[in-house]
């Protein structure tokens, strides 16, 4: 036997053509998929960015309209006490005595603590004719529906319905009429 090249069996490696080279040198990477790639990445941190800024921006809105909301329940609740203060002075006919000052300054007081309340946002909603609505009432009694009057309709009004820029802030309690 001779060690000559020709009598050598070649290798199977060596024989296959469609062999794969290695692995790293066949893989080139393709620069359009690479940049497609690249951009999406880039076109969705953009996108989380910009939702941040919103979420951010809104929760700012919420927290600058929102915030003075327990003080704002508790000044509608001295709104309403000036209201029943008003309301329980006696009524007199003629009232031109002290009584009637008494009162007339209490109403301009109420008017401009309203008006005051109203500059910041805080509004009294008057329920009474309206529909009953379980968002903005809260039903304190039903009696029968009066002569004229829908079932479900609001016909008397214990305490108005306070919202702080559209946000319920104190429901109003409410009697409601029943069938």
């Amino acid at each position: 036997m001779s060690d000559t090249p020709s009598d050598a069996k070649p290798n199977e490696a060596e024989i296959q053509p469609d062999a794969a080279p290695d692995a790293g040198a066949a893989e080139a990477p393709d620069p359009a998929a690479e940049l497609n790639a690249m951009r999406d990445k880039w076109l969705r941190a953009e996108a989380e960015m910009q939702n941040l800024r919103n979420r951010h921006k809104r929760e700012l809105e919420d927290a600058r309209n929102y915030a003075v909301t327990k003080f704002a329940r508790d000044v509608a609740d001295a709104a309403e006490n000036l209201r029943r203060g008003l309301d329980a002075l006696p009524a007199s006919e003629g009232e031109d005595g002290p009584i009637a000052k008494l009162r007339g300054g209490f109403e301009g007081v109420e008017r401009a603590f309203i008006a005051m309340l109203e500059r910041h946002g805080v509004k009294a909603e008057d329920p009474k004719g309206k529909p009953f609505d379980p968002e903005l009432h809260q039903a304190m009694a039903e009696q029968p529906a009066p002569e004229g009057v829908e079932p479900g309709t609001v016909i008397t009004a214990w305490t108005p319905a306070w919202t702080i820029n559209g946000r319920l802030l104190k429901p109003a309690m409410v009697v409601v009429a029943g069938k």
